[in-house]
């Protein structure tokens, strides 16, 4: 039988393009206001956050984090481009109700 031999592709990965800048060292970010909860069961808890440091420092951007999070909590980032959605619906569950 022969052996099959496995194609490396060299450079860059085709899907990969603009992930360098994304997937790197975490940024932390400082909680400023706590929004409500989203999720479809409500696990998760938007908020606002003001970046600390790196090339987007000082901007404030919404998130979605699970898990119990405060005011003046330090979230670390790992990436701070995409900003969340933010929530519509005035029926929000949890600890907001």
């Amino acid at each position: 039988m022969g052996k099959k031999q496995q194609r490396i592709r060299e450079g860059k990965a085709e899907g990969m393009r603009g992930a360098e800048r994304i997937i790197g060292e975490a940024v932390p970010a400082v909680v400023e206001e706590i929004l409500g909860r989203t999720g479809f069961r409500g696990e998760l808890t938007q908020v606002k956050v003001r970046i600390l440091q790196g090339p987007d420092k000082g901007k404030v951007i919404r998130r979605n984090v699970k898990g119990p999070v405060r005011l003046k909590d330090i979230l670390m980032l790992r990436e701070t481009q995409i900003e969340a959605r933010r929530i519509r619906t005035k029926v929000m569950k949890g600890a907001f109700t």
